[in-house]
């Protein structure tokens, strides 16, 4: 535009109708590569998207905007036969490298994000970090090019507008640890039962009937046998809580349920959880006798059997099975109060031994 002498025309077209024009293709063509391949995957599974899904690509589309006219505007001060391989490479190395640098602010206000988990949306601060940085510096670009008013005022204002986007990114973004800030749980449940309810994706809604009596049946043999007094009101599933996981307490459970209910070994999670040990450390052989004897008596040895060939069964470990078969098989021989008697001790040794 400019050894063309383009700027020197008549005014028959402003600099933002220019700009404009030839920026076009190159904003429609980045959109369409942001776009064109989540669309592509939603069509295939024949899902809609939500609301809280389009932040991220909303956003990147204003970051194509906003780095595009910080291209359009360094091609005008730069020949341009160096200023499209020089912006391309610094633009990507500074962005892409921002994931290995410390502090992790750079990465957030670069418009670099990671990995989404299940039920993860990036809250709103998250997308507007980025387009505070280019989008400050955009506008700034803009008022620059108004063509009123006297020239120091709108570089002043063009400056105070691009200083005030930097600032601000840094600012919001300069605490952030890692992952940036998100909401969890954005995911549609589906629950039944009561005492305890039971909580699943609906993806999983087929298995949750039956797991939900199995598991009410699993509690109630167990307080009847002395073994434990947890009555949870809600067990759902913290697969939706992604990274921001929340902790459970005595009324609600929060397990990882997604792929268990899906294996039939769900009931036998809620089985280990509810036989509460009263420490953290506890001797392996009396852990895994308490498992086995809770499993044996509600019905969930195949789902305890399943459990340690998945953690694998070396000699050391087949040896440990044996001892803890043989410790079952002789106390499930024992009378109900014996048996019972046993669990609270076996659950209160650690205690025992740290005293």
């Amino acid at each position: 535009m400019k050894s063309a002498h383009v700027w020197g025309l008549a005014p028959a077209r402003s600099r933002y109708r220019i700009a404009a024009n030839a920026l076009a293709p190159v904003v429609v063509l980045s959109w369409l590569v942001i776009l064109v391949p989540p669309a592509v995957s939603l069509a295939r599974s024949g899902t809609l998207p939500t609301l809280d899904s389009l932040r991220l690509p909303l956003g990147a589309m204003l970051l194509c905007i906003a780095h595009a006219v910080l291209g359009f505007a360094v091609g005008c001060w730069i020949p341009r036969v160096i200023a499209t391989p020089i912006l391309a490479v610094v633009d990507w190395i500074t962005v892409a490298f921002t994931r290995a640098v410390l502090p992790y602010w750079p990465r957030h206000v670069s418009g670099q994000f990671g990995s989404i988990g299940f039920g993860e949306v990036p809250d709103l601060v998250t997308v507007a970090a980025p387009l505070l940085l280019a989008g400050g510096m955009a506008t700034g670009l803009l008022v620059l090019w108004l063509p009123y008013g006297a020239q120091a005022v709108r570089a002043v204002l063009a400056a105070v507008i691009a200083v005030g986007g930097v600032l601000g990114a840094y600012r919001t973004a300069a605490d952030w640890p890692a992952a940036p800030p998100l909401t969890a749980g954005n995911v549609a449940m589906e629950c039944t039962g009561s005492a305890p309810r039971m909580c699943v994706p609906e993806f999983n809604a087929r298995y949750l009937p039956q797991a939900q009596r199995d598991t009410a049946k699993a509690l109630d043999t167990l307080r009847d046998a002395g073994a434990t007094s947890a009555r949870p009101r809600l067990i759902t599933d913290s697969y939706v809580d992604g990274r921001l996981q929340k902790p459970s307490t005595d009324s609600v459970w929060r397990m990882p349920l997604t792929g268990a209910v899906q294996s039939g070994d769900a009931v036998y999670r809620v089985v280990v959880k509810s036989l509460r040990f009263r420490c953290e450390q506890v001797d392996a052989r009396t852990a895994h006798s308490v498992w086995l004897w809770g499993a044996i008596k509600t019905g969930q040895e195949k789902a305890y059997q399943k459990r340690r060939e998945q953690e694998g069964l070396d000699p050391q470990a087949e040896k440990l099975e044996e001892q803890v078969r043989t410790d079952v098989t002789r106390m499930l021989a024992e009378s109900r109060a014996e048996q019972t008697e046993w669990v609270k001790r076996s659950l209160d040794a650690c205690e025992a031994k740290t005293s």
